[in-house]
């Protein structure tokens, strides 16, 4: 479950700019998480929220960014959450992602 390691990193990077804005309290935090990183967003929002401390009354927004696959023969794009999937055009497997795999801390609003 590296969904705990991610949390704490993501708690660390919260403590640090409360910290440099001199804040008391974090009030809210908006991740994106891409469909191809392997994150299972309920698992994180559960770390999240189990951290007793920086984020315990913090409104947490984790939004699923879509994944997009290039196939290497054809060259077409496509969206898809699974990275083990065909092209649909030329139904070749030879895939490289362009995006999907971010962890994104998109904004906090700290007061």
């Amino acid at each position: 479950m590296h969904e705990l390691s991610i949390a704490a990193n993501i708690i660390s990077i919260a403590k640090g700019e409360l910290s440099k804005a001199n804040g008391q309290k974090l009030e809210k935090i908006h991740l994106q998480v891409g469909s191809l990183s392997g994150i299972e967003i309920e698992s994180l929002l559960f770390a999240l929220k189990s951290s007793h401390g920086v984020l315990e009354d913090t409104e947490i927004k984790i939004e699923e960014m879509p994944g997009k696959l290039r196939c290497l023969e054809c060259g077409v794009e496509f969206e898809s959450a699974d990275l083990y999937t065909l092209c649909p055009q030329c139904r070749q497997f030879k895939l490289e992602v362009v995006v999907g795999k971010e962890l994104i801390i998109k904004s906090m609003t700290i007061s």
